[in-house]
This record gives structure tokens, C-alpha cells and sequence, in this order.
């Protein structure tokens, strides 16, 4: 079992920036693809970001390319999410995740843990 527990989330004003912040705890030694997702309301969950164990492989969401960046720290078993440029449509809430594997995927049924998520609001 894998632990995920995402922070950082807030209000910002379009153009502003935010960084969240998803710490992994549990079996953590196996290797995970960690990635992020939004869910805003009425809309199914999308995928955001997703980065492979050894970052050889990282993906974006056309949406967020060249204003969102993924990063991880394999020894303190964190990822984090940085958003600049946020737009009102990025509002949503961000959930982590982890799936088990060396492979990046955007599909949310591959991915086998997640957070609880945390709110992203922008708006003037």
C-alpha cells in the first residue's frame, strides 16, 4: 500500500502561481509512475502530469505544456507540481496518484493510489 497525501493548493489570481506538493509514504521502494490530476466540477478527472521513476519519461497535458512542471525526489519520495500562467480554467481540484510500473500513463484507471486532492481556485 502506498500513502499519498497532496498539499499546497489555494487561491490565486490568473497569471499567478502556485506549487503543490504530493508526499508518498508506505511501500515506496517499489517503482512508481507518479502523476498529477484535476477534476473540476461537473467534468470527468483529466490527466495533468505524470513522471516515471527515473524521469526518463514525462508527460503533459497539452493544456498545461510550458506552464506546468513536474518534478520528484525519489529519496524523499515526493513530486511536486509547479503551475505558473494559471488561467480560471485551471481551477479544479489536483489529485496525486501512483501506478505501479516504470511506463508513463494519462489514464486515470492505470494508476493505483491516490490522494485526497486539493483545491486550485483562480479567479480575480
Amino acid at each position: 500500500q502506498v500513502q499519498l497525501v497532496e498539499a499546497g493548493g489555494g487561491m490565486v489570481q490568473p497569471g499567478g502561481s502556485l506549487r503543490l506538493s504530493c508526499a508518498a509514504s508506505g511501500r515506496t521502494s517499489i517503482t512508481y509512475v507518479m502523476g498529477w490530476f484535476r477534476q473540476a466540477p461537473g467534468k470527468e478527472r483529466e490527466f495533468v502530469s505524470a513522471r516515471s521513476w527515473s524521469g526518463a519519461s514525462i508527460s503533459y497535458a497539452d493544456s498545461v505544456k510550458g506552464r506546468f512542471t513536474i518534478s520528484r525526489d525519489n529519496v524523499k519520495n515526493t513530486v511536486d507540481l509547479q503551475m505558473n500562467s494559471l488561467k480560471p480554467e485551471d481551477t479544479a481540484v489536483y489529485y496525486c496518484a501512483a501506478a505501479r510500473g516504470a511506463v508513463v500513463t494519462t489514464t486515470p484507471a492505470r494508476y493505483d493510489y491516490w490522494g485526497r486532492g486539493t483545491q486550485v481556485t483562480v479567479s480575480s
